[in-house]
């Protein structure tokens, strides 16, 4: 156990199961006082139980919906109050949204879809940046997708335009920022050991066998493998990489 994020507070939204989850508990392992934020209480709950059951640092829960501004607002403005301040945050919370080709998307999907995983992070990255840049900087990290910016898939129309729109969003953030004191990157995951990456009715094992043939190093990615990518992009040992998307997905998209 190092103490990378010793004395920082950070947010992590999605932090209710799979990467957010692992995350959070990296930062934690790592020192940091973590504020897991969700939609569902009993998850974000859960994993401030997990943290604290690993013996780590201090950690709180905060229910919030990135799609409403009020609740953002309030996420970053409790943060502050109850924990002196905010220094890094994992944008992390986004859905699939159920798969079809464009002709059939029902225009419902395509705007949950969006409103979560593109809007979503841009409330995040507002009021983030406007804490951040007033009490001496700090550090961002969204979570995109190998599927977007990086590659597409079938039927995946609504999920690829929102995580490719992340991806650039992220870059003309971290551009318009930078001098405010305020480091964005992105991480882009291929599929990773959660709910995620099965296909309806699939099981653990359909998926390492399906994935065995279409992913060069022939697995799935553990959440701690993307946890590991994102406290990277947090931590201090990046300090030069600003407005990047680092792609973590076995070299699908090599």
């Amino acid at each position: 156990m190092t103490a990378r994020f010793k004395d920082k507070v950070v947010i992590v939204t999605g932090a209710g199961a799979g990467i957010g989850r692992a995350t959070a508990r990296a930062f934690a392992r790592e020192g940091a006082t973590v504020v897991a934020a969700g939609v569902r209480p009993e998850s974000v709950e859960q994993t401030v139980r997990l943290i604290e059951e690993d013996g780590s640092a201090a950690a709180t829960s905060c229910v919030a919906d990135v799609t409403r501004p009020e609740d953002v607002e309030r996420l970053v403005r409790s943060t502050v109050e109850r924990h002196g301040g905010l220094h890094v945050a994992h944008n992390n919370a986004g859905v699939f949204g159920k798969p079809g080709p464009v002709a059939d998307l029902d225009p419902s999907v395509w705007h949950s879809v969006l409103d979560i995983n593109l809007n979503g992070v841009l409330h995040c990255l507002r009021q983030e940046i406007a804490h951040m840049r007033e009490n001496g900087g700090g550090v961002i990290v969204n979570t995109s997708s190998n599927i977007g910016y990086h590659g597409r898939r079938p039927g995946m129309a609504a999920y690829a335009a929102s995580k490719a729109a992340v991806s650039t969003l992220t870059r003309v953030a971290a551009l318009d920022h930078i001098k405010d004191g305020v480091r964005i990157n992105a991480v882009s995951p291929g599929a990773t050991d959660t709910t995620m990456s099965l296909r309806p009715g699939e099981t653990d094992a359909d998926r390492a066998a399906r994935l065995a043939t279409s992913v060069p190093i022939a697995r799935v990615a553990t959440t701690d493998e993307i946890a590991a990518a994102v406290l990277w992009l947090a931590s201090e040992e990046s300090s030069f990489v600003v407005g990047q998307d680092l792609v973590v997905d076995g070299g699908v998209t090599s």
